[in-house]
């Protein structure tokens, strides 16, 4: 299509160029189309003579127009705003995509770096190597690159009071072991077990009920067990045997087992003790074996206030046997009573799993079986005594000391362990799990799991070194048991002296 301008110079018409399909806009705005083809103008044709007419306009730009140029869409029913919004959108979308992707690639990975920081936690323990220890840790060092665990064997010598210390200060261990009677000592530097570590629900099914009382505090676990002891009968095979007895089951059978056992010189003085019973401080564990006494007479050794004539009973019957010229079975002179059953002098000994490995180590050959001790009618209880591992409150490193107890806590740890422990000794402590005690039917550490369902702990606890509350607790017991022996005082006059140590030293630690 073209565009034919024609110019009107008087009565004249000027026409600008030819075209096939033209428009013709006249200086007056009038519009002619046509089709037809013009031929080139002549110039000079009807040219004005008028010299004083101005001269022509420039030609003003054709039209455009609406059938040969595609025009803007028209939005004038609102579809523009309805874009526009989109297009915002799109851009929002777009902005938040990018600050999504920075967050991830460049934010987060420092963050994490932070997480995944060295740390290094340091770790107290008590009767195990070195090497036992970091044959079972270097597992968890392996599964946690970022954590080494530094694990330091204490002396156990005022361990308990360098322990809290050491945590007050803020320079402690991390992870520490503890015995099972001292949360009332340590509740204030011990650091909660979450739930994700070891819920109580988890720690139920998993460990012994004396465990579920002692570690678990209004429905929050304070600590993790690595192993169980209770206290078991030892007796000597040859004696027993010479004498024709088979062990006992009952006191009743046990006090006469003692005294068919127990052999005098013509003087009286006991040459071979039928059970080390009676005294104090020659027998190991006496704190414990008079808890046992007390435990199957139900003494709750918190509340011997309410019991006092059950505590009477309950120390007559220990002192007893080593009472009175002709019946007494056991007396204060003699020696040590873990050294007397080891050389063969003592008829029944009462210990714990480690005893086993103190008398084989005096005497080798000595013939010697662990058997339940003996009960009341229709008892079975014994008394618990266990070590915990326990994570420090002031750590500054928390959630790497309770990734390690969950460590600590597994099946396979516990497993592993026991394994460690056995190549170095006749057999490993016993598992604190239900779920493995069966493994251990026919090893020696079997006899120290039966008793492990129905025990009960108690302060009155030998060999932790503890002396503020173990200790304290002992002492007074220990002049109740020497009262009544040596300067014969009544049960009665004795429990009255205990009960108001124990009262003083329950109430220094709010119990």
């Amino acid at each position: 299509m073209f565009f034919l301008k024609i110019a009107k110079i008087g009565n004249n018409h000027l026409i600008s160029w030819p075209t096939r399909y033209y428009t013709i806009i006249m200086e007056d705005n009038t519009i002619f189309q046509g089709n037809q083809e013009v031929s080139q103008p002549q110039r000079g044709l009807n040219t004005p003579t008028d010299q004083n007419i101005a001269p022509p306009l420039p030609p003003t730009p054709p039209p455009v127009s609406t059938s040969a140029l595609t025009l803007p869409p028209d939005y004038s029913d609102g579809s523009g705003s309805r874009l526009m919004t989109f297009a915002k959108i799109l851009l929002g979308l777009f902005v938040v995509i990018l600050i999504i992707s920075l967050i991830y690639f460049l934010v987060l990975p420092r963050f994490g770096q932070k997480k995944t920081e060295k740390v290094t936690l340091t770790y107290w323990g008590l009767w195990e190597d070195q090497k036992i220890m970091d044959s079972v840790l270097s597992d968890f060092e392996k599964a946690n690159p970022n954590i080494t665990v530094e694990y330091s064997k204490q002396d156990p010598k005022q361990y308990a009071d360098r322990l809290k210390t050491r945590i007050e200060n803020g320079n402690g261990p991390d992870i520490f072991r503890f015995h099972n009677t001292w949360y009332p000592v340590l509740s204030s530097y011990l650091l909660p077990i979450s739930s994700e570590v070891v819920s109580a629900k988890d720690f139920k099914k998993w460990y012994y009920p004396v465990m579920q009382k002692d570690l678990i505090k209004n429905g929050v676990v304070y600590g993790v067990p690595l192993g169980v002891d209770t206290l078991a009968l030892y007796i000597n095979e040859d004696l027993f045997s010479s004498a024709g007895i088979n062990p006992p089951i009952t006191w009743e059978d046990f006090a006469s087992m003692s005294a068919v056992l127990t052999v005098k010189d013509e003087t009286g003085k006991i040459k071979t003790a039928g059970a080390a019973m009676g005294s104090f401080d020659n027998i190991a564990h006496s704190p414990d074996l008079i808890s046992l006494l007390f435990v199957q007479s139900g003494i709750n050794p918190t509340d011997i206030l309410s019991k006092k004539t059950k505590v009477a009973e309950a120390l007559s019957f220990y002192t007893s046997f080593a009472l009175g010229d002709n019946d007494s079975v056991w007396d204060n002179t003699l020696d040590n009573s873990t050294r007397a059953f080891a050389a063969g002098t003592v008829g029944m000994y009462f210990g714990y799993s480690w005893d086993y490995f103190m008398i084989k180590a005096m005497n080798p050959n000595l013939k010697f079986k662990v058997v339940s001790v003996p009960q009341l009618a229709n008892q079975n209880k014994t008394v618990a005594s266990y070590w915990v591992e326990g994570a420090s409150l002031k750590s500054k490193y928390q959630k790497e000391a309770l990734l390690l107890l969950k460590f600590l806590s597994q099946k396979s740890t516990a497993e592993k362990l026991y394994a460690e422990q056995s190549k170095t000794r006749l057999f490993g402590e016993p598992y604190a799990r239900i779920d493995l005690a069966d493994k251990l039917k026919d090893s020696l550490a079997y006899p120290f799991i039966i008793g492990a369902r129905n025990s009960t702990s108690s302060f009155f606890a030998d060999s932790t070194y503890e002396t503020s509350y173990n200790g304290a607790m002992n002492e007074y017991l220990k002049t109740a048991v020497n009262s009544i022996i040596i300067q014969r005082t009544s049960p009665d006059t004795a429990v009255d002296t205990l009960i108001k140590g124990v009262t003083q030293v329950l109430g220094k630690y709010g119990q």
